[in-house]
C-alpha cells in the first residue's frame, strides 16, 4: 500500500463561523484505492500559499510511501531544509496529512484509530465548549457582557456540559505581552463572578486568554481570578516565552493550560521540564499529528500532567482529538464546539455522537467519520484573510477595550 494522490478541500463555515474563517482538509488516496481525510490547522500564511505548502510536503516527503511509516515521514518533514526544529507551517501541513494516514490505516485494518493507539481506555470523553450566543442572537455586546455570558453558561449547563470557556480579558495584539488595563481586569472578574453565581459548583470555569500579557500582567490578572476557582488559566503569556510560564505558575493559584499554538514534542517538553504547565492543549492539526500528540501525552504522564486537546477548527481535527483522547490515561477534557456544531456535524454527516456533555468515540473504521465532499465543495473559501488574525492596535488604557471574541462576525 502506497500513498498516491492528494486532493484539498478549503471550506468556509457559514456565518457566524465558529471554528475560524476556513478549514483545510487533505484527502489522501492509496494505490489500492483507500481514502483518508485529515485537517491542517495552520494559519501563518494564506490559504493559497498553504495549499502549495501542503502539496510540497506531500510530494516531497510522503508520496509513494507506505502510510504505516508515520515516524519516517515525520522525520523527513521535521528535518526538511536542514531545520529539525518546530515549524508551525510545515508541521501544520504534515499534521493534516498524517491524520489522513491514520484514517487510511484504520480503514485498511477495519478498526477505529483508537484501537491502533493502544486501545480505548476512555469510553466517554468529557467535553467543554466556549460560551457562544444562541443562533440568531449574535452581537458584539455578547463578548463583553457578564450577564449574557452567565445566561449562556446556564444554557450549556442544561445541555449537559460540565465546563465552559470564555475569554473576556481584552485584546490579543501583534505587540506581544502587555499589562492588562484595569477595566479588563474588572470585566474578567465580573465574568467569573456572574458565571460562578449562575452555575454554582455544577460547571468548571475555564478562563481563556490568548497570550496577551506580560509575565507581571498575567500574575496581576491571575490573582484576581483565584476566588472563583477556575479549572485553568489558559495561555496567559505569549507562546514564544516557554520558560516564563513557570514564573506565572509560581505566583498564581490557578492551574495554567497552554498548547494550541505550539508545535511538536520539543516545545511541550520544554514546558514540562520548566514546571509551569500541567494541562497541555495540543491542536492535532498543528502539533505534528496523532502520533506526535500520543508521544506528548506519554511525556505528560511522567510529569503528572493532563491532556486537554484543543479545537478551534473543523470536524476532522475534532475526530482526531477524540481518538487520541480515547486512548490516553491522562485525559482531562476535550474541546468541542457547542454540541458538535451544526455545520461541523453536517460536514461529517453526524458521524460523531455527543451526549450529555460527553463525546462518544466512534466504532467505525479509521477516524469513524463520513466526510461529505458535496457539502465541502458547496462551501469553498474564496477570501484572502487568515484563519485567525491578531489586532495591530495596542491595548487601550483610557477606555474599555471592546473586542469580538470567538470568531469574526463574517467569515470572509
Amino acid at each position: 500500500m502506497k500513498l498516491k494522490d492528494l486532493e484539498l478541500f478549503i471550506v468556509a463555515p457559514p456565518a457566524p463561523g465558529w471554528g475560524g474563517r476556513y478549514w483545510i482538509f487533505p484527502k489522501l488516496t492509496t494505490d489500492d484505492g483507500i481514502t483518508g481525510y485529515g485537517e491542517c490547522y495552520a494559519s501563518t500564511v494564506g490559504p493559497k500559499a498553504m495549499q502549495a505548502v501542503i502539496e510540497d510536503v506531500f510530494e516531497r516527503h510522503m508520496q509513494g510511501e507506505n502510510p504505516e511509516n508515520t515516524e519516517l515521514m515525520f522525520r523527513r518533514a521535521y528535518s526538511s531544509g536542514f531545520t529539525q526544529r518546530p515549524d508551525p507551517t510545515v508541521m501544520g501541513a504534515f499534521s493534516g496529512l498524517e491524520i489522513a494516514c491514520w484514517d487510511i490505516l484504520g480503514k485498511a485494518r477495519n478498526r477505529p484509530v483508537w484501537a491502533l493507539l493502544g486501545g480505548r481506555i476512555n469510553d466517554r470523553i468529557r467535553s467543554y465548549t466556549y460560551l457562544y450566543p444562541e443562533p440568531g442572537r449574535e452581537s458584539a455586546e455578547f463578548w463583553v457582557s457578564p450577564e449574557m455570558a452567565a445566561e449562556a453558561a446556564v444554557r450549556f449547563m442544561n445541555l449537559g456540559f460540565t465546563a465552559v470557556k470564555f475569554d473576556p480579558a481584552g485584546p490579543y495584539t501583534i505587540r506581544g505581552g502587555h499589562e492588562p488595563a484595569m477595566s479588563d481586569i474588572t470585566r474578567s472578574v465580573a465574568f467569573c463572578r456572574a458565571i460562578r453565581e449562575a452555575v454554582g459548583d455544577r460547571v468548571d470555569l475555564l478562563f481563556g486568554t490568548h497570550g496577551q500579557f506580560s509575565t507581571p500582567g498575567a500574575i496581576r490578572l491571575g490573582r484576581e481570578l483565584e476566588p472563583y476557582n477556575p479549572l485553568w488559566y489558559e495561555e496567559p503569556i505569549p507562546p514564544d516565552n516557554l520558560l516564563e510560564f513557570a514564573e506565572v505558575a509560581k505566583s498564581v493559584r490557578v492551574p495554567l493550560a497552554t498548547g494550541e499554538r505550539m508545535t511538536t514534542k520539543a516545545e511541550f517538553g520544554t514546558l514540562l521540564r520548566a514546571g509551569g504547565v500541567k494541562i497541555l492543549q495540543p491542536a492535532l492539526g498543528r502539533v505534528g499529528g496523532i502520533w506526535e500528540a500520543k508521544k506528548i501525552a506519554a511525556m505528560a504522564e511522567v510529569f503528572n500532567a493532563q491532556m486537554a486537546p484543543h479545537l478551534y477548527a473543523g470536524p476532522v481535527e475534532w475526530a482526531a482529538n477524540v481518538h487520541l483522547a480515547a486512548s490516553i490515561p491522562n485525559l482531562l477534557i476535550a474541546e468541542t464546539i457547542e454540541t458538535g456544531g451544526a455545520f461541523h456535524q453536517k460536514l461529517i454527516r453526524n458521524s460523531i455522537r455527543w451526549e450529555d456533555g460527553y463525546i462518544l468515540p466512534p466504532e467505525a473504521p479509521g477516524l469513524g467519520i463520513d466526510f461529505d465532499e458535496t457539502v465541502a465543495r458547496a462551501h469553498p473559501y474564496t477570501g484572502t484573510q487568515l484563519h485567525l488574525q491578531m489586532q495591530e492596535a495596542p491595548c487601550d488604557y483610557s477606555r474599555p477595550n471592546h473586542f469580538e471574541g470567538g470568531a469574526p462576525s463574517t467569515p470572509t
